[in-house]
């Protein structure tokens, strides 16, 4: 029987769904707090984003599985399978959410202030300012960056294999063990796998970019 390598491009594809929805969520929440009025807010969110994302994702990934899941019984399933499956995907959320974080942030400059200084004239709080005015289109300004850091985090999914979570990278290496003799057959599969991944994705964010565009 002959190595059995798309299965594995379903884990993948599974991590970078859980991993973008959560990496969206709390990268919208620092961004938020970059900005915010309260200096509090801006120093934690500054120092997280400096840190974690400067920081190597291996290391991220090793911390989530040993720091906190060894150390401290953090669990969120009742198999190891599981539980190292999910994880994962909290790494990439952590580091994945600063690169989105920064990319929101640039989005903002695109927002012109005086749209801004108008709501907050009008008694609208930071809150609805950021969430009603600067958010919507800041997000339409950045659909195309934010499919690079998509791309990126399909990429980096692969790191997932140092604690033991079979996506593609971890079972090509069990394939090529196994079946030696395929080899190239083995390579070529997971490349062209990762590239219909991440072509796709490519494609509807440049459709969205174009779609959504912030007309000025």
């Amino acid at each position: 029987m002959g190595p059995q390598l798309w299965p594995a491009f379903w884990v993948t594809i599974q991590l970078t769904f859980y991993s973008a929805i959560g990496s969206l969520v709390w990268g919208t929440i620092l961004a938020a707090m970059r900005v915010s009025p309260v200096p509090v807010m801006r120093a934690f969110a500054g120092v997280y984003v400096n840190v974690v994302r400067n920081t190597p994702l291996t290391l991220v990934v090793l911390f989530c599985a040993i720091g906190l899941y060894q150390n401290l019984g953090l669990t969120f399933a009742p198999t190891i399978k599981s539980n190292n499956f999910w994880l994962a995907v909290l790494a990439f959320v952590l580091y994945t959410s600063t690169f989105v974080c920064e990319t929101l942030r640039s989005g903002f400059n695109t927002v012109p202030l005086g749209q801004a200084e108008a709501a907050r004239s009008l008694g609208m709080p930071f809150t609805q300012v950021f969430g009603i005015i600067v958010l919507p289109q800041a997000i339409r300004a950045v659909i195309g960056p934010m499919g690079s850091v998509l791309i990126a985090l399909t990429k980096n999914t692969t790191v997932a294999s140092v604690i033991g979570v079979a996506e593609a990278a971890a079972l090509m290496k069990t394939e090529i063990e196994t079946f030696s003799d395929q080899l190239f057959v083995i390579f070529g599969v997971i490349a062209v796998g990762f590239m219909i991944i991440t072509l796709t994705e490519g494609a509807v964010f440049g459709y969205l970019a174009k779609r959504l565009a912030v007309k000025r």
